[in-house]
């Protein structure tokens, strides 16, 4: 295939805002660094808008930053074979309209149709990425693509400016010191910054109750809405822009609800970051800071397999105590029925950012998802 020209990302919103925070970034980067014409179907825009100020939930077809949002609806409206993209994307597994698929068996160039799967550091991946799957019954393949964290997957997104800006950001004290500043932060000095991104099962008692006995001072920002009953009942308020409290050395402290390049902010501005789902734990790998992943739960305990995988891998080249602290650390915020070690954990934290340095460096000579996606189109058309 010559280089696409256009592609439609389709995607369903199923935690809030790991899909649709993957496949926005991603349409973004087509359309800003490559030029090309994206169109994001999305069937939660309310969702959506948490992530993107701009996003209008009552508009059915808008226009954001380069790239046209139209609103997925059940009842998949008819489909000319035209009005198919070069690239097809199916964002995690969100089954396209079957209108939508026929329109593409019908056109005269068929489209290069990726799977865009979830993350896993699991080894099985390297074997499956890029495996095609022939459809039964049109003369349609379909590719799964398989983000990772070998050469052998499609690596991880980022941007190609996104490292040289978090470098100026983390390099400039008043510009992080402005921006927690600007989005409420109301202590300062020899303080731990502590960023909280989590699902509602996440121990968030034992974690404060450590927290407040450290012998250096920390402050824990935490996004509206994130586990609003916990910090809520921490702060014997309810948790809004604002809100804060302070018990023994910990100070948790309510921000505004961020859109993605705040949040990356936030990300590149805190000593540890706490993170959740698929989105945040790539930000939180690009941010170059420790950070503790609260994977979404499955049933039968299959995202523990995934943990451990992952787990392996950022761990493998740390010593042996500091990669035992930090899977001590990251079992017990997934339930492993025990406290965060805050004792070991906090004076471990220069050493920590240090083998982030390295971390990152490694993951970079995989290429990024962009780029490494649209090559792969390429090759296969």
């Amino acid at each position: 295939m010559v280089f696409p020209e256009s592609i439609h990302i389709f995607c369903r919103v199923v935690d809030n805002f790991g899909d649709i925070g993957v496949c926005w970034r991603l349409s973004r980067q087509f359309a800003g660094e490559y030029g090309i014409d994206v169109t994001l179907w999305v069937d939660d825009l309310a969702s959506f808008r948490r992530i993107c100020a701009e996003v209008d939930p009552e508009h059915d077809v808008q226009r954001m930053q380069g790239v046209v949002v139209r609103r997925w609806r059940d009842r998949f409206g008819p489909v000319a074979p035209d009005d198919i993209a070069d690239v097809v994307i199916e964002g995690f597994g969100c089954e396209l309209p079957s209108g939508y698929i026929d329109a593409m068996a019908r056109r005269s160039r068929k489209p290069a149709w990726i799977n865009l799967e979830y993350l896993s550091a699991e080894s099985w991946v390297d074997g499956c990425h890029a495996m095609q799957s022939l459809y039964p019954s049109l003369p349609l393949t379909k590719y799964f693509f398989f983000p990772g964290f070998s050469d052998k997957t499609g690596g991880l997104l980022m941007e190609r400016d996104l490292i040289a800006r978090r470098t100026a950001f983390q390099g400039d004290p008043e510009a992080v010191a402005g921006f927690l500043k600007n989005i409420g932060m109301n202590v300062f000095g020899d303080i731990c910054k502590i960023s909280l991104f989590c699902y509602p099962s996440a121990p968030l008692d034992a974690l404060f109750d450590a927290l407040q006995s450290g012998i250096r001072p920390a402050v824990c920002l935490v996004p509206q809405g994130v586990a609003s009953d916990a910090v809520g009942a921490f702060l014997q308020q309810p948790a809004l822009p604002g809100a804060s409290a302070t018990r023994g050395g910990l100070t948790v402290q309510v921000v505004p609800f961020l859109d993605q390049p705040d949040y990356d902010k936030l990300l590149w501005a805190c000593d540890l970051n706490f993170v959740r789902g698929e989105d945040s734990l790539v930000r939180a790998q690009w941010a170059a800071r420790p950070f503790i992943w609260q994977i979404y739960p499955q049933e039968e305990g299959a995202h523990q397999v995934k943990l451990n995988a992952f787990l392996a891998r950022h761990t493998a080249r740390m010593p042996a105590g500091l990669a035992q602290t930090v899977t001590d650390a990251w079992q017990a915020w997934n339930g492993g029925g025990s406290a965060i070690p805050w004792a070991e954990l906090r004076p471990a934290l220069p050493q920590l950012t240090a083998h982030m340095d390295d971390w990152t460096r490694h993951l970079r000579l995989n290429g990024d998802l962009a780029s490494n996606l649209i090559e792969f189109v390429r090759k296969i058309g």
